[in-house]
């Protein structure tokens, strides 16, 4: 490992002496589904495990209280994030003959995370949060920023059959995030620090390893021209609106919760909410490195009938990997969860079963419109999950109210249940009606 970091800052310090990181020479090679598989698996399991094992640590740490106002701060940081992403990653992967400049996708990303952080100041200062609540939530955004911002990066590494390497630049982010989030809360027992210095390893990845890398290891783009920068907004507004609705469908059930419950429910929500997290993760490990080859699929006429297969195989090994969850969970995942946490997750057992088939259900409406985005009919989506957004806040806030902590459970697994139908019924749709617009 130290051979490795001083390789690359060697290099790095080199191409900033020569004032240019695209001139220099690609080393590592592309087109090997293998490593592309094993380094982006890895990649994509720190990235979503960083907030089960943040929490799991502020628990031992700071307590209950705390891991819950932590946990609800990274919640809306993850909701804001999908303002800075703005749904252009599956876009740009697929975009194989670089109908946009990749320098595009650069200044578009910016624009996007500017409104992402406007959003967030908009939000904080409405809610009329603690000093200490506050500072957590500033921390967990400009965490957030530095990961929108290296995504175009990985993206474009992506692009070029890279994954890999995308796969490495997102797993260092997150393990830097881990180690300083750790070593600064067992210094000081403070969250607002431990955030902030989160934040600090966030911003050093991406300017020391995602920034360089892209440039390395990918070809120079031609310029860019500011209608390719609108072409991306105008294209990827439907993608976004739809990630943002799901996203925002999943948070409603916490957000139901703030204020009526105490911030431990929230912690308590979230560890459950993690297992049915890991599915939607665990599928996405299957396709989503075959994303670029599921658009060339798809633009070969004769390949149709395969593209259709391919559907039905990831919805039924989603529903595998759920019943394999389920049993996991009924013979020890209850209590492997007490034991991270250091809590009783007995009484939530009933919960816990109901989040699992909920995250099956979350992993095949993901799926599909990821599928639906590669098919470029993104804006498809877009009324299926308002639909989502309407069911799930009726009946969540109204369930938290009469029935409490239960009542965000039943909310989230009914709203998976109807996106889950009604994303099935789109997809099916557009393939029976292509040329329609929907």
């Amino acid at each position: 490992m130290a051979r490795l970091a001083n390789a690359w800052w060697d290099r790095l310090i080199s191409s900033v002496v020569s004032g240019s990181l695209a001139d220099q020479t690609a080393q590592y090679a592309g087109h090997d589904q293998t490593r592309d598989y094993m380094y982006n698996t890895a990649g994509l399991a720190l990235w979503g495990g960083l907030f089960p094992i943040l929490t799991m640590i502020c628990t031992h740490l700071v307590g209950a209280e705390q891991a819950g106002m932590f946990s609800m701060a990274f919640v809306i940081a993850n909701l804001l994030q999908f303002v800075g992403l703005y749904g252009v990653r599956t876009f740009q992967v697929s975009d194989i003959d670089e109908m946009d400049s990749f320098g595009a996708y650069q200044i578009q990303r910016a624009l996007a995370c500017l409104l992402m952080v406007a959003a967030g100041w908009l939000y904080f200062a409405l809610r009329g949060y603690s000093d200490e609540m506050l500072s957590v939530c500033y921390a967990t955004l400009l965490f957030r920023l530095a990961d929108s911002l290296a995504d175009v990066y990985e993206g474009r590494l992506q692009q070029f059959d890279k994954l890999w390497l995308a796969g490495v630049s997102q797993g260092v982010r997150c393990a830097g995030a881990i180690a300083l989030f750790t070593v600064a809360l067992f210094l000081t027992r403070s969250i607002t620090v431990a955030s902030i210095a989160m934040a600090v390893a966030g911003f050093a990845s991406l300017l020391l390893l995602a920034i360089p890398l892209a440039y390395f290891e990918t070809p120079r783009s031609r310029r860019w021209a500011a209608v390719e920068v609108r072409e991306v907004f105008v294209e990827c507004f439907p993608a976004f609106a739809a990630q943002f609705l799901f996203a925002l469908i999943e948070a409603i059930p916490k957000f139901a919760m703030e204020g009526p419950l105490p911030y431990d429910d929230q912690l308590y929500f979230n560890a459950i909410y993690f297992p049915a997290q890991a599915i939607l993760m665990a599928v996405g490990f299957m396709y989503k490195p075959q994303l670029v080859r599921l658009a060339k699929i798809w633009a070969d006429p004769d390949g149709r009938k395969r593209f259709d297969l391919i559907v039905i195989a990831v919805i039924g090994a989603a529903a595998l990997v759920t019943v394999v969850f389920l049993a996991i969970a009924a013979i020890i995942g209850i209590r492997i969860t007490g034991l991270l946490y250091g809590l009783d997750f007995e009484p939530y057992r009933t919960q816990q079963y109901l989040m699992i088939v909920a995250g099956g259900m979350s992993a095949v409406v993901d799926f599909l419109y990821q599928i639906i985005t590669v098919l470029r009919r993104q804006e498809a989506v877009t009324k299926v999950y308002l639909v989502g957004l309407v069911v799930v806040s009726a009946v969540s806030f109204t369930m938290v109210r009469t029935v409490g902590f239960d009542g965000a459970v039943y909310g989230y697994l009914a709203v998976m249940a109807v996106l889950m139908v009604l994303m099935v019924i789109q997809y099916v749709n557009i393939r029976l009606h292509p040329v329609r617009t929907y």
